[in-house]
């Protein structure tokens, strides 16, 4: 059985944030993520992930307030300074949350130059943080509209491309079915770049169980391939959140 993880960004929003450290680990999970804590006090959320044994799993970068804004600004050559200088924060909320990996996003833009751009400052984030695993992540054009990783060989072209030893793939099962329609033959192709998993289902992102992504054969292969990593829940739940983890099980 993989390790399960819980986005807490998507899971438990029937609590303040704070809040959902405590009904992740009644829930048994042993890690966390959050998408964007920068709003958050860090040490507010170091003193939860003690008090509660949790790992932090991953956060993503840039660090402003994204609600609204850009999604990501590694792939964009016009915000190349922004980028580094937002790097380097989001680098030091990693540190203190104790997150192993980074998913750095690489925004709206299209093109070579943009393919650039994108190798160039993954270059150079890979060199300025080498301890940091460093994601990323492939999204499907349905989601984020515009957003240049939407392509699975696009991702692996990058990162063999970039060669640093700390940038990986986050494999996220819902945008694999969105973008190729073929979940397993996607993980077959990809697996030996995967440092993360997330998992939801189509067609509404909601819980990873009935439905069009066959998720016991997914996670048995998860099992099959050796996958060590965390495979995180990154869903909206159709109810309450307690209600709709029996895809754990």
């Amino acid at each position: 059985m993989p390790k399960f993880c819980a986005n807490l960004t998507w899971l438990f929003q029937e609590l303040p944030f704070i809040e959902r450290f405590a009904a992740a680990k009644e829930a048994g999970f042993a890690a966390v993520e959050v998408l964007f804590p920068y709003d958050s006090n860090a040490q507010d959320i170091v003193n939860e992930l003690g008090r509660y044994e949790l790992t932090m799993a991953l956060i993503n970068c840039p660090p402003p307030n994204y609600t609204g804004g850009d999604q990501g600004w590694a792939a964009v050559p016009a915000t190349q300074d922004r980028f580094r200088r937002d790097f380097n924060r989001a680098v030091r909320y990693a540190k203190t949350l104790g997150a192993r990996h980074l998913h750095v996003m690489a925004g709206e833009a299209v093109g070579d130059a943009a393919r650039a751009c994108f190798i160039d400052n993954l270059r150079w984030a890979a060199a300025q943080a080498p301890k940091q695993i460093l994601t990323i992540e492939p999204i499907n054009a349905d989601t984020m509209p515009g957003y240049f990783l939407n392509d699975f060989d696009l991702a692996r072209d990058v990162i063999e491309t970039v060669a640093a030893p700390n940038v990986r793939l986050q494999f996220d099962a819902f945008h694999a079915a969105k973008i190729t329609g073929d979940v397993m033959g996607t993980w077959a192709a990809m697996q030996d770049l995967v440092a993360h998993v997330q998992v939801a289902q189509l067609p509404d992102r909601t819980e990873p169980d009935k439905g069009a992504i066959d998720y016991p054969a997914f996670f048995a292969q998860l099992d099959a391939d050796g996958y060590a990593g965390w495979v995180s829940g990154e869903y909206g739940p159709m109810t309450h959140t307690e209600q709709g983890l029996g895809w754990i099980a």
